[in-house]
């Protein structure tokens, strides 16, 4: 198996939870359909026309986070629309809650992730451009953390080939966010540094459309993933994938 590790940043970033409906909340990562879309964006591809060619049963998905986040309420001063007429600003404005994730510091820090992509044979095809692509430095479209004015840039690439699934015996130190249902036992203990605390967050995130151009989800995962870029100690049902270069060891899985 073949796996390309895609670091991301930018300044802001909102992922707006689909439950939401007067407040806009986010998601502290990705979902699996965001990041759908900004590989999508990478490759040229017309908006919502990728959902059959990156669903899941053809690309492989995992994701880490690199920098520590933290989310935040603003206020948003918007028009207040009730008809027609009010969109030349007649009708008033209403301040309206916005949840940013940010890192720490938001004047110095940024908002980092680390992706990784692999592909079923049914998604060789689309995997090999988007190697192809990252490799020549020809990203198509503006990447976007969640809405279209946080901007977001590929920081960098690796690739790694020829890796094998390990199968997940005892204690293991995962690096990237986890399927739920694979975690068969969780340590948790901020005191073992006390400099760094240990966060970590459970979400139930989108994962794949239906191919009906209409974002109607068709699937959804329950997801354990650290905030502060620390790794996870846990015990699998499931085997992990070991991803090893000159910098440093990572243990991941798949949104799947």
């Amino acid at each position: 198996m073949e796996v390309i590790q895609i670091d991301v940043g930018g300044k802001l970033a909102h992922f707006r939870k689909y439950y939401a409906n007067n407040t806009a909340m986010t998601f502290s990562i990705p979902p699996r359909t965001t990041i759908m879309g900004m590989l999508a964006a990478i490759l040229g591809r017309p908006r919502d026309s990728y959902y059959e060619e990156f669903a899941s049963d053809k690309i492989r998905i995992g994701i880490r986070v690199l920098s520590p986040l933290k989310k935040s309420f603003h206020r948003l001063n918007l028009l207040s629309i009730k008809s027609k007429s009010d969109f030349d600003g007649s009708g008033g404005r209403i301040q309206t809650p916005f949840e940013i994730v940010s890192g720490l510091d938001i004047s110095r820090d940024m908002v980092k992730y680390r992706l990784f992509v692999s592909c079923t044979d049914a998604g060789a095809k689309t995997f090999d451009e988007l190697k192809l692509c990252l490799r020549e430095n020809r990203q198509k479209f503006a990447l976007t953390f969640g809405t279209a004015n946080f901007t977001a840039s590929i920081l960098q690439h690796y690739n790694y080939g020829s890796i094998l699934e390990t199968p997940s015996e005892g204690w293991i130190d995962m690096a990237s966010a986890i399927p739920s249902a694979f975690i068969e036992k969780l340590d948790f203990d901020n005191e073992r540094e006390r400099d760094t605390l240990e966060m970590i967050e459970e979400e139930l995130l989108p994962a794949d459309f239906v191919a009906d151009f209409d974002r109607e989800l068709s699937k959804m995962n329950r997801v354990l993933f650290s905030t502060t870029s620390r790794k996870i100690k846990v015990q699998l049902s499931q085997p992990h994938l070991t991803l090893r270069n000159e910098d440093e060891e990572q243990k991941i899985l798949f949104l799947e």
